[in-house]
């Protein structure tokens, strides 16, 4: 194992930012006291160049090396927002804005970047750039693409691009990372069913909605187990059915379903797209009933190169040793706005262990401290390795 020394020296520190940072989560874009703390970190540590305001509130430190003669210049992202959650665990460091909690571990991403851009900017040795980034809105407002949109990569000269996430179960220490599809797309659909209402007592004078929702929700399920080849991948869960009525003797004119759709394809992904919609409107016909869909467009498949993954891969032998990174992890279909960047830049995205924690997303989530060396020095190797003096 090749953890770096003074990461492990300053490993209190990096703790206690991470701490405060959990203690005041922000939403989406709304990130400005966290902004504003990354770039204050940023400044001391004598970063050469501070840039805030990109992807309307993400915060960009350049670091160069002891030489640039290569030319190579590399981005290291981490995401800053938290969710809108209540937190349960009763830590000391527990969320002091209610109703808003770092579930998702963005703040031990974030703490360990700026371990790693402190080291970076302390011994520059490596011989290019090192861009890290710090993105709002990964939780849903897709903050990597505004970045993206904002010339994150062409302002900075970025050619290669990675970035990293926590996973509970993992053992701390450990990495899993994959090339090619490595996390899924996200589209979601609202759904939209009016027949006739009236009286529940009368169901022949009506033209229930329900009933069509019911048979709509089950007949989706049959397009993952009969439509789609078997060794893709895809989810099609419905979310939400609500009726506009809230009574016991009412049937609904109207009823809205919700739901999402997980893919790791385009081709797969389109497919669905047709197929929900076809079955949307062929059901609630045949019950005489209408129907409108609506699509939205989520985050897009998250695709590691190869090269890029042959890098990570290498780093992180190097920091956890020999056998403590998975290079063929199973593909997630949760979503991860990275896909932006890397759809404008070829690179990696890994996992590092968050050990046995509670779930991302859970109210009783907390970023295990205990890994904070590892993804530090995750981030320092990477530099050092890929742009070696």
């Amino acid at each position: 194992m090749a953890t770096v020394n003074s990461l492990a020296e300053m490993h209190a520190e990096i703790t206690a930012w991470r701490r405060h940072l959990h203690e005041n989560p922000e939403l989406q874009y709304d990130v400005h006291d966290t902004a504003a703390f990354v770039a204050e970190k940023l400044r001391e540590f004598g970063v050469d160049e501070v840039v805030t305001g990109i992807g309307r509130t993400g915060v960009v430190g350049v670091i160069r090396g002891r030489a640039v003669g290569s030319g190579k210049v590399i981005g290291m992202r981490a995401d800053m927002d938290a969710l809108p959650i209540k937190e349960a665990t009763g830590l000391p460091h527990a969320s002091r804005n209610d109703g808003k909690m770092h579930a998702c571990g963005h703040d031990g991403h974030t703490a360990m970047l700026l371990g790693a851009a402190r080291h970076l900017a302390e011994t520059r040795n490596f011989g290019g750039t090192v861009v890290v980034i710090f993105q709002p809105a990964e939780e849903g407002g897709a903050g990597g693409r505004a970045m993206v949109e904002d010339g994150l990569m062409e302002r900075f000269g970025i050619q290669e691009v990675y970035g990293m996430h926590n996973m509970p179960s993992l053992p701390v220490g450990e990495f899993a990372i994959r090339s090619g599809p490595i996390m899924a797309s996200t589209d979601q659909f609202t759904i939209v069913l009016e027949g006739v209402g009236g009286h529940a007592a009368l169901p022949e004078r009506c033209i229930d909605t329900t009933v069509v929702g019911a048979h709509l929700v089950t007949a989706l399920q049959s397009i993952v187990s009969r439509n789609i080849d078997p060794q893709e991948a895809a989810v099609v869960s419905v979310t939400s059915m609500r009726g506009d009525t809230d009574t016991y003797n009412v049937l609904p004119h109207r009823v809205e379903l919700k739901g999402t759709v997980r893919t790791l394809s385009g081709e797969v992904q389109d497919q669905i797209r047709k197929r929900v919609t076809a079955m949307t409107h062929s059901i609630a016909e045949a019950f005489g009933a209408t129907a409108r869909i609506s699509w939205f467009d989520g985050y897009p498949v998250t695709v590691n190169h190869e090269r890029q993954t042959e890098i990570a891969v290498a780093v992180a032998e190097d920091v956890a040793g020999a056998g403590r990174v998975e290079t063929n992890h199973p593909p997630l279909m949760g979503a991860e706005d990275f896909s932006y960047m890397l759809q404008a830049r070829p690179g990696a995205f890994i996992f590092t262990g968050n050990g046995d924690s509670a779930g991302l997303h859970h109210p009783n989530y907390d970023f295990n401290d205990e890994a904070i060396m590892f993804g530090s020095s995750y981030w320092v190797r990477l530099a050092e390795r890929t742009m070696a003096t």
